[in-house]
Parts: C-alpha cells; structure tokens; sequence
C-alpha cells in the first residue's frame, strides 16, 4: 500500500492526466485523495512542490526504462521502438502527466522532458552507426507513441504488428556505417 505522500502523488498525476493543470488544486488533490488540506500541505506544500515531486517520479521511472533499454537483449533501438506504446503503465502515467505540466510552462517538467528525451536518444546512439540513423530512431519512436495516445486501447499500434516492427528493425539495422 502506498505511503500518504505516494498516493497523494497518485491522485495529483491522476487529476493531470484526465483534467489538466488547471483543475489540479491543492483542494482538488486532498479531496481525491481523501485527506484535508493540512495533509496535503504537511506533504506538498504548494502547487509546485507537486509538480517538482511528479517531476521526480518521471525522472526515476525514466532512468529505470533506459537501464532495461541498456540490458534489452534486441538491443536499445529495438527496445525503444517495441516500447513506443502507450499501455497505461506507471512510466506512461507519469509521461503523460508531465506532459500536462509542460504545456501549462512548467519549467521543471521542460527540463525533465529534455533530460529523458536526450538520454534515450544517446542510449539509441550508442547503439547505432551514425547519429543521424539514432535521430530517425528516436522519432520514429515517438511518433509511434504519439499515434497510440490517438487512439482506442484495443488499436494502440496503429496497425503496425510484432512482424511489422520486427521488420521495421531488421531495415535500420541494414543501414551501411558512415
């Protein structure tokens, strides 16, 4: 069972997935999170702290994906692009609630956004021949990502099958070395 802090973290990253920054109150969160505001403030005391805390988790679940992206037998680039859909997991959660805070200008979730992206890209990049191949990996990626959060949950891949990205792999691995 998660700690005070943890699930008032929870229902903070829950209110910004579904209803946005604006409606993400410190009131709001207390009352989803079944304690008052006190509560709330003895763990968070601001807007911002929430924020800087959700901020965190994104980083931690982040440096977590990039160490099994590090370890993936297939490789990072496969890694990556395999993992390219949303399926509602913690990692996804916390992206998508950031994500939230990025277009309110959330300087801090920029930030975080930036580090994850740039590090992903460089675990691609060391596991590629040129940087230019690592970039295409990259936001081939996201765009695959991006289709899935576009979508209904029994279509996330958009079409594209294990065969697909399997494939898909087997091209940009045949790209010669520059």
């Amino acid at each position: 069972m998660p700690s005070s802090r943890e699930h008032i973290l929870d229902v903070y990253e829950t209110i910004m997935r579904t209803d946005g920054e604006r409606t993400a109150t410190l009131d709001a969160v207390a009352k989803g999170a079944g304690v008052s505001k006190g509560g709330l403030i003895y763990h968070f005391p601001s807007k911002d702290a929430l924020a800087a805390a959700l901020c965190e988790r994104l980083q931690r679940l982040g440096d977590e994906d990039a160490a099994r992206m590090r370890a993936s037998a297939d490789g990072p680039a496969a890694y990556y692009l395999r993992s390219s859909v949303y399926e509602g997991s913690d990692l996804d959660h916390a992206l998508i609630a950031v994500a939230r805070l990025v277009q309110a200008g959330n300087e801090q979730a920029v930030r975080t956004y930036q580090t994850l992206s740039s590090q992903w890209l460089t675990i691609i990049g060391e596991s590629t021949s040129s940087p230019v191949l690592a970039r295409i990996i990259k936001l081939l990626g996201d765009g695959m990502y991006y289709q899935a959060l576009l979508t209904t949950p029994d279509s996330r891949r958009q079409g594209l099958t294990e065969d697909e990205i399997t494939e898909i792999i087997a091209v940009l691995k045949s790209v010669p070395e520059q």
